[in-house]
């Protein structure tokens, strides 16, 4: 990875994870216009969520999917790359990296596998055991998922593709697992999907009293990221426009 990749670091929407989700819509909007030549924009949840993909909005069994998030606390939303539920609280840490690239499309395959890679390096830098491949019956199931020991999924990676740019995001679950663990459970349940609750895992679980800012920075350093910035105004008001699309407003 070159250096010189402009980093966007730490929440900065007023605690609202639908705007969380539209900036990173928003950041692969411009890059794909050339506004944004690249960006890493690295950030911890404010609170508890349930992201379906767009798949998973026409199951019959969305609406009790719903339900379900919202009567556990969790606010359900949909995320712009593709992939099926994931569940994470504030003990988790989102990267989205977008990039302008006119043949983006071709790099699909390549990216899944280095950054698969990458985030499995910087976890085994911090002690773990960890490995790229899809454990059986993980949610979200992804061949370039970063799991612990070969059993259970610590890192969740995506992509969306767009004209001339591309986003890749990484949902690296810290901690809670025993919380998010029984409500997936449910949420598979409800969209008849395959799902073992056995999968699911943490940082925290592996490493007990590992911080997250070793993580980050070790993220960081991988990426070789310039010092962050605030998110410019543009960004901000694209990802305002944006933000509808990734609430569920169905009771």
């Amino acid at each position: 990875m070159a250096t010189g990749v402009r980093l966007y670091a730490g929440g900065s929407v007023g605690g609202d994870e639908a705007m969380e989700l539209a900036v990173a819509h928003a950041l692969v909007r411009r890059a794909s216009s050339g506004e944004l030549t690249e960006a890493l924009r690295i950030y911890r949840p404010s609170a508890p969520v349930v992201v379906f993909g767009r798949r998973d909005t026409r199951l019959p069994g969305f609406p009790a999917a719903v339900r379900a998030a919202r009567s556990a606390g969790f606010e359900p939303l949909v995320r712009a790359v593709g992939g099926r539920p994931v569940a994470y609280t504030s003990e988790a840490m989102v990267v989205d990296h977008v990039r302008h690239e006119p043949l983006a499309p071709g790099g699909l395959e390549t990216r899944f596998q280095y950054y698969g890679a990458l985030y499995a390096d910087v976890l085994r830098g911090l002690g773990i055991d960890a490995r790229v491949g899809a454990v059986p019956g993980e949610y979200c199931p992804g061949a370039h998922s970063v799991n612990a020991r070969g059993v259970v999924k610590l890192v969740g990676t995506g992509q969306r593709v767009v004209r001339n740019a591309w986003l890749f995001s990484a949902l690296i679950v810290a901690g809670d697992d025993r919380v998010v663990r029984p409500l997936l459970t449910d949420i598979y349940r409800h969209l008849d999907l395959p799902f073992d609750a056995a999968s699911v895992g943490s940082l925290s679980s592996e490493i007990p009293g590992l911080q997250m800012n070793a993580v980050e920075q070790r993220i960081l350093t991988s990426y070789g990221a310039t010092p962050s910035a605030a998110l410019d105004e543009a960004t901000i008001d694209l990802a305002s426009c944006l933000a509808a699309d990734h609430r569920v407003v169905q009771k």
